[in-house]
């Protein structure tokens, strides 16, 4: 039987100037295209797009480079630049501000993110050994989405720095084309993860990039916004109360970000909060809460705390109780402190005993059950869109708006009809306990 013809590859014209050493990165990216199925085009004509690898070293190097960025530009259109003179991004953008990309020298992988984002190569099942969203561990209809390694704060009770480094983002271009694969592939639910989501962007200066045609900044709003034009579901994990948290609420009551925030406060004593030396310590988190909550009125927040730190004492729990009984979280989970190897927080004096942060923990969980009892029960007989994740005899297992898998409840339906999982339904509320729901399709 003769084999089926797919879809030519993408064919990528290349431009390299500069020093040898610039002629072995251009050896190696044009490797990397070759080795993942792309086309390597002569001429600009043929080109779906143009990388031009760029000399920045003397003045006329500068000006031989941005001289060649231009003739790509008018003879091409697509163009992305690497090499010596991107460290320059602001002269090549001052320039040529069409360009789709710009990357410093020895980044190939950024350089394969931005042909990827803008020149993406079709699967070929035939050819390929490694399915277009790559080989996942989670069910078919979500996916965990990573915009960045690292972290840039100190918190005492923490060595998530020491083990894997300070902030490093990933260009936007790269994680929304991950994402539109991940969505083509059939994935409904994006979760996006990171050690600290909303400083994404903070260690490339928010720099500019552009996607399908579009403008984009590396940064938290831009991020959001743009995952939410993708069709599926997306949820925010790890995000730190920065001021600029905020313009996402937006963004949540028009319904393109799910309505869920995954805030670790940790504590509610701004004492303790100081020990561990959490970001933002000393901001009002209530009245940001309750700020988000104007905005965003269906907005499910969801926190981790740590009971038992050292040096806190029974005024400093009871502070936290009432800090979470005024503001009244949907999900909760909660720790006892434990010593880490290498945490500054060791060092600390007045440790509490493991009886008595147990206990403490007893307590925070009980008065959490109860506000998240008295919350769900609100939604008796309301209508609620859930995406399906298991279908048995006995009915289905789905997630609400405010229910990330593993960590939240669920919604039990008794009768799910013909859903299979990684369907979307809509469902009526008819009962609540203290973390899940029942319902039954509307």
């Amino acid at each position: 039987m003769a084999r089926r013809k797919s879809k030519a590859p993408p064919r990528i014209g290349f431009v390299s100037l500069g020093c040898p050493k610039a002629l072995v990165d251009s050896e190696r990216i044009l490797t990397q295209l070759r080795s993942e199925g792309y086309d390597i085009s002569p001429t600009y004509e043929g080109a779906d797009l143009v990388v031009v690898n760029t000399c920045g070293f003397i003045d006329s190097a500068v000006e031989e480079s941005l001289d060649a960025i231009g003739e790509a530009l008018d003879h091409n259109g697509k163009v992305i630049v690497t090499g010596c003179l991107g460290a320059r991004r602001e002269a090549i953008i001052e320039r040529h501000p069409q360009v789709l990309g710009v990357t410093g020298p020895h980044a190939y992988a950024e350089v394969m993110a931005a042909v990827h984002a803008h020149a993406p190569k079709p699967h070929d099942p035939f050819t390929d050994l490694v399915p277009p969203q790559g080989i996942r561990l989670t069910p078919r209809h979500y996916a965990y989405l990573k915009v960045s390694e690292g972290c840039n704060h100190h918190c005492s009770f923490c060595i998530i720095p020491t083990l894997r480094g300070k902030l490093v983002s990933r260009p936007i271009g790269s994680v929304l084309e991950e994402a539109a694969r991940l969505v083509g592939a059939g994935v409904r639910e994006l979760l996006v993860i990171s050690q600290d989501t909303s400083a994404y962007g903070a260690d490339l200066g928010y720099r500019p990039e552009f996607w399908e045609g579009r403008p984009l900044k590396t940064r938290f709003l831009d991020l959001a916004r743009a995952l939410g034009t993708l069709g599926a579901w997306v949820r925010l994990h790890y995000v730190y109360p920065y001021p600029h948290v905020d313009e996402v609420l937006p963004l949540m009551a028009e319904g393109l970000v799910l309505p869920y925030l995954d805030v670790p406060f940790q504590h509610g004593s701004p004492r303790i909060l100081k020990l561990m030396r959490r970001p933002a310590h000393a901001e009002n988190t209530l009245k940001r809460i309750e700020r988000w909550r104007e905005i965003c009125p269906d907005l499910t927040i969801r926190s981790t705390f740590i009971v038992g730190f050292p040096g806190e004492t029974e005024a400093e729990f009871a502070e936290l109780l009432a800090w979470l009984e005024a503001a009244r979280l949907d999900r909760v989970g909660c720790f006892t402190y434990s010593p880490v190897a290498g945490a500054a927080a060791n060092d600390l004096p007045d440790h509490v005993p493991a009886e008595v942060a147990e206990e403490r923990q007893r307590r925070f969980m009980a008065l959490a059950a109860r506000i998240s009892a008295e919350k769900l029960a609100a939604r008796v007989g309301q209508r609620m869109r859930v995406l399906v994740d298991s279908v048995s005899p006995a009915g289905a297992i789905a997630r609400g708006p405010g229910d990330a898998p593993e960590i939240d409840g669920v919604v039990k339906i008794a009768s799910a009809g013909v859903a299979r999982p990684g369907d979307f339904l809509d469902v009526t509320i008819t009962g609540s306990d203290a973390y899940d729901l029942t319902a039954v399709p509307a």
